[in-house]
């Protein structure tokens, strides 16, 4: 059982497995092929990816891979917060440059669908995050690209201020979209 709901940019869905509780814990089916398939989503996932973000202000991100690599995403968390944005890359798409942003907590139990041609990030809101996500398509550093996580045309309002965000060199250097324009 699984609950979906379309958010405001085209192709992405949030969704939110169901869990039963009882005095030992809970059971959840996190994924299930139909789910995606049943509102018309396509996808086969070939590979799981794990991240462990220990401090509070990681930000990984914005990451995505160009065709023939692309690759959609589904994003859970398996313990604490994140703050998980997309940034739609989709030459010609109306909603070229928008992002749109959910928490994502263990919590909520809820996940993020995210289809090829969107950038993705995400922001540890808590100490020790675990974030686990399905992806479409095999990694190949080739097709990776990554857009600055404070590129100005795209005002991502990141819920953590700059001074206390931690990121990797290369996020940090990223380039910003117009700069990476031509290879979408």
């Amino acid at each position: 059982m699984i609950e979906a709901r379309p958010l405001d940019i085209d192709g992405l869905v949030e969704l939110r497995p169901k869990r039963w509780h009882d005095e030992r814990g809970f059971f959840s089916e996190v994924w299930r092929d139909e789910w995606l398939r049943s509102p018309g989503v396509p996808v086969t996932f070939v590979q799981d990816n794990h991240s462990y973000s220990r401090n509070r202000g990681v930000l990984r991100g914005l990451h995505f891979q160009v065709a023939p690599a692309a690759q959609d995403k589904l994003i859970r968390v398996s313990r604490g917060a994140i703050f998980d944005v997309a940034v739609d890359v989709r030459r010609g798409s109306p909603s070229f440059g928008r992002w749109a942003g959910l928490v994502l907590s263990a919590e909520d139990w809820n996940q993020l669908f995210i289809p090829s041609g969107f950038a993705h990030g995400f922001l540890a809101l808590e100490d020790d995050c675990e974030v686990l996500y399905k992806v479409s398509a095999p990694y190949s550093p080739a097709h990776e690209r990554t857009i600055r996580f404070d590129d100005p045309a795209l005002q991502i309002d990141w819920p953590i201020e700059r001074s206390q965000l931690i990121l990797s060199p290369k996020d940090e250097a990223a380039p910003f979209l117009t700069d990476i324009e031509s290879e979408l």
